[in-house]
């Protein structure tokens, strides 16, 4: 059983001595080249991006910098369109819900009403003249060293590379060797789907320069080569050959500084990181690579027990057998992993959050632009985050609510006259916060308000006082906004979010669920952050009194909960947006034990919308059923999930992609997050005060061990499970807060120390 403490720190520092060492449970592989983008490799750093693609004539890595986007620093706030609120609202109580996105789409939405784009920088070639009939062809992605290897035999020679992206040290790396001396022979240039783009080569290096034609950001690439062959300078490509390895690094960067200043060196930037990496070299890069990155990585690990002859397939087999037969459970682990992965690798603290896609791009035009959808998308890239002992990596999304607070504050003052702040369903990297898009689902007002329970939610894991004293004016700033935005409505006298809308189904409403489960949350969370800093107690005194009146959840005609104030759900609709169940999960608003008849009602509504949908609407689904303690129905939508997502004969609209990518289609990251979530949620919960072992064990996953998982409370959890039934279980508790914990019917309350370990056996027995 893997332990924390001493024992973990002793196993991270052999890992990091020993790095050859093969962890097949958590590496991707595969016996061919990629010949899509869906099939290639990623890596990053937070910052840099790249997609490694393993061919062997000819190796291209696909790269991305964080902060190239369309656009310029921008204010999308509609002047003076809070003028026209009171006739909207008028409209949809009328119910003349076309009329009311008339006259909003004409004088309330942002401006421009589209934001802006995420864009791709460029490519590194490298040529392999002669490279074409080859054996033992060997492409692999390994989780625990963040390294993609290529490896083939030509004739009697065997080649080798290794490509990795350096955190400490900003580069990307690409490491090449042969086992035969001198026989290694290549070429390599920079090069960028961009029109506006220039290429200049100076010896031992290659420079790429792009300008994005709709904005003002100019970002700048070089790579260097250092190599024991025979160098070949050329215009527009460097030749190497008679080398046995030979080693390129390479960055980027922009002149973006922050979303409202632009005026950064690239140049000198991306060259200071690559010198730097030259005179320290490979060898001492890829250890300082291992030491920082394992340091997160290696925090947890899972291990859900047999299934090793189905572990030993190539990765795109796994997902399609695991479609058939589901008899793969070690492949929901490395989901799991490969999500930590990828939450590693696209956001780092002094980054830009993770995407829709992450940090990967290769479209001038991609899918949704490739921002930061807030309705749903960008909170679920961060569920992992917590749970996971990510903590680390949540710290871009925190510092995006404080810009947006700044953008947000204007928007409520133009767009609603309100004090606070508010931002809608989508943002970019200028922190656009007025609704976008279209009015019929554009306007939906609580999107600042979700992001802040993504504050209370870090310190509920954490109890780190000193991060909620620093966070809480934008909690309460997002609160203050709704206390001047809700207004009475005239049939039922509550309190009411209106105009807004359900993400992104039945168009511009009074009154949405989601809203008032969200805001409700909110109110509360600031009121128990306002008594723990023992400070504004007026204010949480003024939320206090509002909770009440907020409208309530209620159960319609069909036995569902209702989407909306009205009545008016189709039980036949199965839109992939199931926004009214937020009070399920992520929120705490329904549950078992306070409102059993609720969650009755909200089960009702996820039957009726059905099992089928997009990527991340499976991985939601997911956590739903976990939540309703429904294992096996959760299982079918892991399944579901991990099923292939170009599969001829599939009816599933989500899926995975051969490099475990999630689907929308197309690729969107969220699901990848969403649904490693849902499978460590099946396997300990904490949102009811205590934490609950093996709330919602599937019968397929009968053994298992889990390590260095986080609940709130501020513990770190250790614990095994064999034939269904708890083993034992190891708690630390980092805060030093009593501990309750509960396994089936057997449960423990018990006083903690900070940083000391806790022991109990399956019958919750202290040992």
């Amino acid at each position: 059983m893997k332990l924390t403490g001493l024992r973990h720190q002793i196993i991270l520092a052999l890992v990091i001595l020993m790095p050859a060492i093969c962890w097949s449970q958590n590496k991707l592989k595969y016996d061919k080249p990629s010949t899509v983008w869906e099939e290639a490799l990623p890596l990053g750093n937070g910052t840099l991006g790249a997609m490694v693609y393993g061919g062997v004539t000819q190796e291209q890595i696909q790269f991305n910098e964080e902060t190239l986007w369309t656009g310029q620093p921008h204010d999308y706030a509609n002047k003076g369109s809070h003028q026209y609120l009171g006739e909207i609202r008028q409209l949809l109580r009328d119910g003349k819900q076309k009329e009311a996105e008339e006259l909003a789409m004409e004088k309330f939405m942002s401006t421009p009403l589209r934001q802006k784009t995420y864009q791709p920088f460029g490519d590194l070639i490298i040529d392999f003249p002669g490279h074409t009939v080859y054996q033992n062809y060997e492409r692999t992605l390994d989780l625990e060293t963040a390294t993609c290897q290529v490896t083939y035999d030509m004739e009697d020679v065997r080649f080798k590379r290794e490509v990795f992206i350096s955190q400490p040290s900003g580069v990307l790396v690409v490491h090449l060797s042969t086992e035969k001396a001198g026989e290694l022979d290549f070429h390599w240039r920079l090069d960028s789907r961009h029109f506006r783009k220039s290429v200049q080569s100076d010896g031992d290096k290659m420079g790429l320069s792009v300008t994005i034609p709709d904005g003002v950001l100019r970002g700048h690439a070089i790579a260097r080569v250092i190599t024991d062959g025979k160098l070949n300078p050329g215009y527009d490509k460097i030749s190497i050959s008679g080398a046995t390895s030979a080693t390129i690094f390479l960055s980027a960067a922009t002149n973006f500084k922050d979303y409202k200043t632009i005026g950064g060196n690239p140049d000198r930037w991306a060259e200071n990181l690559v010198n730097r990496a030259v005179l320290e070299g490979y060898l001492k890069i890829k250890e300082w690579h291992l030491e920082e990155y394992q340091s997160l990585f290696k925090r947890f690990s899972i291990d859900l027990g047999s299934g090793d002859e189905a572990a030993s397939a190539f990765t795109n087999e796994r997902i399609r057998n695991f479609w058939k037969e589901a008899d793969d459970p070690q492949l929901l682990a490395l989901y799991v992993q490969y999500a930590r992965y990828l939450l590693i690798s696209s956001s780092r603290p002094g980054t830009q959050p993770a995407n829709l896609q992450g940090i990967w791009n290769d479209l001038l035009n991609p899918p949704w632009d490739s921002k930061y959808t807030t309705n749903i998308n960008i909170e679920m890239n961060y569920w992992p985050s917590e749970l996971t002992n990510l903590s680390d990596c949540h710290e871009p999304l925190f510092k995006m609510i404080k810009d947006l607070s700044e953008t947000g504050a204007l928007t409520a003052r133009e767009h609603y006259n309100c004090r606070g702040w508010v931002f809608h369903h989508n943002t970019d990297i200028w922190r656009g916060s007025a609704p976008i898009n279209h009015s019929n689902h554009g306007i939906w007002v609580t999107g600042g308000a979700w992001f802040c329970t993504h504050l209370w939610e870090h310190y509920l894991y954490t109890r780190d006082l000193e991060f909620l004293e620093e966070y809480y004016p934008l909690m309460r700033g997002a609160a203050l906004f709704f206390t001047d935005f809700l207004t009475e409505d005239p049939v039922s006298g509550y309190l009411i979010s209106t105009p807004s809308n359900s993400p992104e189904n039945g168009g511009l409403v009074a009154g949405p669920s989601m809203d008032h489960q969200i805001i409700r949350s909110l109110f509360k969370a600031c009121v128990e952050a306002s008594a723990l800093l023992d400070s504004d107690q007026e204010f949480a005194g003024q939320l206090e009194a509002m909770i009440p009146k907020i409208a309530p959840n209620k159960i319609g005609k069909h036995g569902q909960l209702q989407e909306w104030m009205e009545d008016k759900d189709d039980p036949d609709n199965h839109h992939r947006h199931v926004s009214h169940l937020w009070g399920v999960h992520p929120g705490n608003d329904i549950n078992w034990e306070d409102s059993p008849e609720l969650m009755e009602a909200a089960r009702q509504s996820l039957v009726f919308r059905g099992d089928e949908g997009t990527g991340w609407s499976l991985a939601w689904k997911i956590n739903f059923w976990s939540r309703f303690l429904e294992g096996d129905r959760a299982y079918e939508l892991v399944q579901m999930l991990l099923s292939p997502a170009e599969e001829p004969g599939r009816s599933i609209r989500g899926g995975t992609y051969p490099n475990l990518f999630d689907a929308h289609p197309p690729f969107q990251i969220d699901g990848n997050f969403g649904g490693a979530a849902g499978i460590v949620e099946m396997l300990v919960q904490s949102h009811m005060g205590y934490i609950h072992i093996l709330p919602t064990l599937p019968s397929a996953l009968p053994d298992g061990e889990l390590s260095g998982v986080c609940t709130r409370g501020g513990f770190e959890l250790s614990f095994s499970w064999e034939s269904g039934e708890l083993k034992e279980i190891e708690v630390l508790s980092k805060a030093g807060e009593p501990c309750t914990l509960k396994y089936g019917e057997k449960h423990v309350e018990f006083k903690t120390e900070s940083d000391q370990v806790y022991r109990f056996n399956s019958k919750l027995k202290k040992l």
